[in-house]
């Protein structure tokens, strides 16, 4: 009876420790603040499957001490409001924090770091092209309708892009839910940077380059 109930805890911590082993394939710990994120593993790179959280100088919530742009005048001039701290949090729970190039160089966690313009291509490769590859690495929540049809993706490889918006270099935050943007570490030069986005309207990938001064995504890929 002792030998029974010693093999039976003994399937018991295996299947336990099966399971930890299994989670900690799905994800990983930001020792530095305690937050799990997502990961996934596509092609040979191993990314992170959520935008960076961790609340480094330099990296904002969307409408974080600014103004945001919720629409345009008759004119063409924006109009603008200013979130309650409630809203702020929400945009920061939802899409995670946006950072300008320099703090997002060195934002990503310890093993892990900020993509440069090749590894990125190399997603957009593997998500067939860029024509299409926003369609497939959209989450499929999250994102904008556009005239009643969907801007949200299927998300075949589980990188769940989302929509987390723009800080402009004027301090106002503009096009959450709308459009993704995500730091490469590849500079153009001493004024601009190059970055990778999606648009709610868009099926494609675009690489493309924004002052180094704005706020955009962060997803880390690790060493």
């Amino acid at each position: 009876m002792r030998r029974s109930f010693s093999l039976l805890a003994a399937s018991v911590v295996f299947a336990m420790a099966f399971i930890l082993s299994c989670e900690d394939k799905d994800k990983f710990t930001d020792s530095r603040d305690g937050k799990v994120y997502k990961k996934v593993k596509i092609g040979k790179q191993t990314w992170m499957a959520e935008n960076l959280d961790f609340a480094a100088e330099g990296s904002k919530c969307y409408g974080e001490d600014a103004e945001v742009v919720i629409g345009y005048d008759e004119n063409g001039d924006p109009i603008t409001k200013t979130l309650s701290p409630a809203e702020v949090q929400a945009n920061c729970d939802k899409y995670s924090r946006l950072y300008d190039w320099e703090t997002a160089l060195k934002a990503c966690p310890s093993g892990w770091h900020l993509p440069n313009d090749e590894e990125w291509q190399k997603l957009v490769d593997i998500a067939v092209g860029g024509e299409i590859a926003g369609t497939k690495l959209k989450a499929t929540s999250g994102w904008k309708d556009n005239d009643g049809a969907s801007g949200n993706g299927t998300d075949e490889y589980g990188f769940s892009a989302l929509p987390g918006g723009i800080g402009s270099s004027d301090g106002s935050f503009n096009n959450v839910g709308y459009d993704g943007v995500w730091w490469s570490a590849t500079e153009n030069d001493s004024n601009y940077a190059y970055d990778w986005d999606m648009g709610f309207n868009r099926s494609n990938v675009r690489r493309g380059y924004g002052y180094k001064s704005y706020l955009f995504s962060v997803r880390c890929v690790q060493d």
